[in-house]
C-alpha cells in the first residue's frame, strides 16, 4: 500500500505492508532512528511520537493508519545548535542515563507541557507512568521536565511544547 506521513513538516511516500507498524516504518522506512523499538507490547513507551499534536506509542499504530497524518518524532523537537527545552532540561538536570527512554520520555513530556505548562512533581509522575526507565530512577527525569516548564515559562512558550 502507498502510504504518504507528514514527518517533522516533510512529506513521504512510501510502498509498505499493510502491516508494517509506525515504528518500524519511521526507523527502517524513514531512517528516523531516534524513535527507540522498546517492548513492542505498548508497555515501555520508547516509541512514543506525536500525531496530530498528540503523544501515541507508535508500536501500537499500523503506518497505513497514519496516512495523511502529521507525525512529530524526536528529530523534529530541536537540532543540536537549537534544542528544545525538554532536550536542555534532560541534560543540564541529568535526566538520562544510557538514553534509550530518553526520546520517548521528551515526547511524552512535551504533550505534558503542551496541556499544562506547570505541572507538580505528582503531575509529571502520573504522565510518564507508560514510559519505562530503567536506569534513573525518574527523579532526575521529573527535575528535567519541571526544568523545561521554567524555561518554557521564560521564553513565553507555555503551552507550545508539542508545536515546538
Amino acid at each position: 500500500m502507498n502510504v504518504t506521513v507528514n514527518v517533522n513538516g516533510k512529506p513521504y511516500t512510501r510502498d509498505v505492508e499493510p502491516r508494517t507498524l509506525l515504528v518500524h516504518f519511521l526507523r527502517e522506512d524513514l531512517l528516523l532512528t531516534g524513535t527507540h523499538v522498546g517492548c513492542d507490547t505498548s508497555q515501555c513507551g520508547a516509541c512514543t511520537v506525536h500525531i496530530g499534536g498528540e503523544a501515541v506509542k507508535s508500536c501500537t499504530v499500523l503506518a497505513v493508519q497514519a496516512d495523511g497524518m502529521d507525525v512529530k518524532t524526536i528529530e523534529g523537537m530541536g537540532t543540536p545548535g537549537d534544542l528544545h527545552p525538554l532536550q536542555t532540561g534532560f541534560w543540564e538536570k541529568h535526566g538520562l542515563q544510557c538514553g534509550y527512554c530518553t526520546p520517548g520520555m521528551i515526547m511524552a513530556s512535551a504533550e505534558l507541557l503542551k496541556h499544562n505548562s506547570d505541572p507538580s512533581e505528582e503531575e509529571i509522575r502520573y504522565h510518564l507512568e507508560g514510559n519505562y526507565c530503567r536506569c534513573t530512577g525518574y527523579h532526575n527525569i521529573v527535575k528535567a521536565v519541571q526544568h523545561a516548564a521554567e524555561i518554557m515559562a521564560q521564553a513565553g512558550q507555555a503551552g507550545q511544547a508539542a508545536d515546538d
